[in-house]
């Protein structure tokens, strides 16, 4: 628990398929029905005890903890196909030192790939989210189709 029960928001940048894929996490995890919108991105913390802060907390806090798995599993080429400008900003709480570590694993494996921290961002979190119902998704089966796609979110 944080000091002040209060979690961090931070956001990342990541492809469609993987912010869908945060989405489902989110509403299996936590019942949250529109991750869009959900935080606030003009504030800057959520309370502990929130659904959607405590799953993405959870989210990242294995992030943190598995990254170095992570980073080996996760297919960086197929990362940096994906157009740049069909990147899309989602939001993440998680305690203020989970986003520091966060941000740091991110920031250095960036600086190894040579690339930026979206196509960093959209690796990892594939790599470490879930397989959806449709088996799609997930470190175990083959990786989403970075492909941007025409649903009008640009």
């Amino acid at each position: 628990m944080t000091a002040d029960g209060r979690y961090k928001l931070f956001g990342v940048y990541v492809s469609k398929p993987v912010r869908d894929a945060l989405a489902t996490y989110l509403y299996e995890e936590a019942g949250v029905v529109e991750f869009e919108g959900y935080f606030d991105a003009d504030a800057s913390a959520v309370p502990e005890g929130d659904p959607g802060g405590d799953a993405t907390d959870a989210l990242v806090s294995t992030v943190v903890a598995d990254f170095a798995s992570l980073y080996d599993a996760s297919d960086f080429d197929a990362a940096r196909a994906v157009d740049p400008n069909s990147f899309v900003l989602a939001h993440l709480a998680a305690e203020p030192g989970t986003v520091a570590n966060a941000r740091e694993r991110f920031q250095a494996a960036a600086t190894i790939q040579d690339v930026d921290l979206r196509t960093v961002h959209t690796a990892i979190l594939d790599a470490q989210l879930p397989e959806a119902e449709d088996g799609r998704f997930g470190p175990d089966g083959p990786q989403r189709e970075f492909e941007p796609d025409d649903d009008g979110l640009e």
